[in-house]
């Protein structure tokens, strides 16, 4: 193996060099791109997403994957078709909300389940129940894949979701100005009715109000701020503060996994892709 690369070094570490290079300007032109375009990014991120694992699982005959993937984007496709009709059913907001909460939650425990079992592979607790170190990790490792993937995935969709919705509702628009005006009995998420005081304790949810005096369904502003990855009010735009409407210490951990999963969009979406290139660049160069 080393005769076989001896006298290559200088070549290895043009190769080293390209990827260093590629991946640092990779890094500027998203940087730039998200800020000056961030639509264009998203959509063009979300595809990345939706696609490129799709490849390899499909190269792979990945069948297990393949069957979540197919899964998830039926009934995905459906719940994004009823948020971006025109007009809103008001039954629709609650739906996207609960089906990509659900996709959250789900996600979130898999990811737990699968890091607890490669832990205590790492220290050979499944010894004790006579299962193969390999066989142990493999599983550990497939569920924390399907719980980061679908959990960026599902985030992206439920915040192109709640994008169509809350423009469509007309409280929130993204140039920030609202295109009418908030009721004080109107949550300006989903546009229907606030029937619980905040002072009360509701049966099935509370109603929460921010900082800025603007009341929500408790359901829908969980939903706008974690799934939907939005930090402001829906109609005046003021920044929510999250430990606030997360007091709970039990669930502070779930904002952190939905920043976790932002932070892993680019090493899903665009990792390979830049990989990719270097690789690209290597070959035209007679690099091996």
């Amino acid at each position: 193996m080393h005769a076989e690369h001896e006298g290559h070094q200088a070549m290895h570490a043009e190769m080293v060099l390209i990827l260093i290079v590629t991946l640092v300007v990779a890094q500027l032109v998203l940087v730039q791109w998200k800020q000056r375009h961030p639509k264009s990014y998203n959509l063009v991120t979300l595809f990345q997403m939706w696609v490129v694992p799709l490849y390899f699982t499909t190269k792979l005959h990945w069948w297990r994957f393949l069957s979540t993937w197919f899964i998830f984007s039926v009934i995905t496709a459906y719940v994004s078709y009823r948020a971006t009709r025109k007009p809103l059913d008001c039954t629709t907001p609650r739906l996207v909300y609960k089906w990509f909460l659900l996709l959250y939650k789900i996600s979130y425990a898999t990811g737990i389940v699968g890091y607890t079992v490669v832990m205590f592979t790492l220290f050979g607790i499944n010894l004790i129940f006579r299962i193969k170190p390999e066989d142990a990790m493999d599983f550990g490792v497939s569920l924390l894949f399907y719980g980061l993937y679908y959990g960026v995935l599902g985030r992206d969709f439920a915040e192109m979701c709640a994008d169509f919705m809350a423009s469509t509702v007309g409280y929130y628009s993204a140039s920030g100005m609202p295109t009418k005006h908030l009721s004080d009995n109107i949550c300006a998420v989903c546009g229907q009715p606030i029937l619980v005081d905040v002072s009360e304790e509701g049966i099935i949810e509370n109603t929460y109000r921010l900082s800025c005096n603007h009341v929500f369904h408790e359901f829908c502003i969980r939903g706008w701020c974690i799934v939907g990855k939005k930090q402001t009010c829906p109609y005046c735009k003021e920044k929510v503060d999250l430990k606030r409407m997360f007091s709970n210490p039990w669930e502070r951990p779930h904002v952190m996994y939905g920043q976790l999963l932002d932070w892993l969009r680019y090493l899903v979406a665009w990792q390979p892709v830049i990989i990719g290139f270097v690789q690209c660049i290597n070959y035209v160069l007679g690099l091996e």
